[in-house]
């Protein structure tokens, strides 16, 4: 896979990607949307090929007791979710640069989702994240 970059709205937190990115997944759990303001589309790669190239104001902040969210400081754009315990870096798709060759692969937490909104497409749709 080529290298793949990233950043915050205003460029103070970048990142590479050089592994194979996951299909992103469109999470509409409490803890997303008050994050993003409406429902979050994430993809995911290897730890090991993710690395934060600049990380001026990267914050990240304790939202469970199983993860954190990487945000910008400066900006706000939510950037990342990071589980300890996984293998996995979760990236917001949106923050990655130019095409990303994925798509989305399906919903979680559907029933939590607003209620200003539907779910009209024929993706997958879960009450909770689907064990593999």
């Amino acid at each position: 896979m080529d290298k793949k970059t990233g950043s915050c709205l205003c460029g103070d937190v970048r990142f590479e990607i050089t592994g194979e990115l996951r299909d992103s997944i469109a999470c509409h759990c409490i803890q997303c949307r008050k994050t993003s303001g409406h429902f979050v589309s994430a993809t995911a790669v290897s730890k090991d090929d993710f690395k934060i190239i600049s990380n001026k104001s990267l914050k990240w902040y304790q939202s469970s007791h199983r993860a954190q969210r990487g945000f910008c400081a400066n900006c706000g754009s939510s950037l990342f979710w990071d589980q300890a315990s996984r293998d996995k870096m979760g990236i917001m798709s949106g923050t990655i640069d130019g095409d990303t060759g994925i798509q989305t692969s399906s919903h979680i937490y559907v029933s939590k989702k607003g209620d200003y909104y539907d779910l009209d497409d024929d993706l997958p749709k879960h009450v909770t994240y689907p064990q593999a």
